[in-house]
């Protein structure tokens, strides 16, 4: 019983993961500027959110599989955890980086992973 509820959590996480690179997606439709998002707050505290999502679906998904394969899991967990207790010190930049580098590849992977 223990292992159906571990494998329904995964599921709900990657769906998490999946619902959230959505929503970030919208929030930067069409081309995307660097200095228009600097300038939206909303926006940046919308995908910041998002990525903190992401970053806590993943921490939970680590602790039901410890060996769970994504790639640079450990890195989103920090990267949640550094936005949401160094706030301070996230930079638009990375935030930024985060959007437009890693994220296509994790929405690739949980995709992949939600279709198998």
């Amino acid at each position: 019983m223990q292992e159906d509820k571990s494998s329904y959590d995964i599921l709900a996480c990657l769906k998490d993961i999946e619902q959230s690179i959505i929503e970030i997606n919208e929030f930067l439709p069409g081309e995307r500027n660097f200095f228009a998002f600097q300038k939206d707050l909303k926006t940046r505290k919308a995908i910041e959110r998002n990525i903190e999502i992401i970053g806590e679906a993943m921490d939970r998904i680590l602790k039901a599989d410890p060996n769970f394969q994504i790639t640079d899991s450990r890195k989103i967990v920090d990267t949640r955890n550094r936005i949401i207790h160094g706030y301070d010190s996230v930079s638009d930049d990375v935030i930024w980086l985060i959007v437009n580098r890693y994220l296509p590849i994790l929405q690739k992977e949980v995709q992949q992973l939600l279709n198998s």
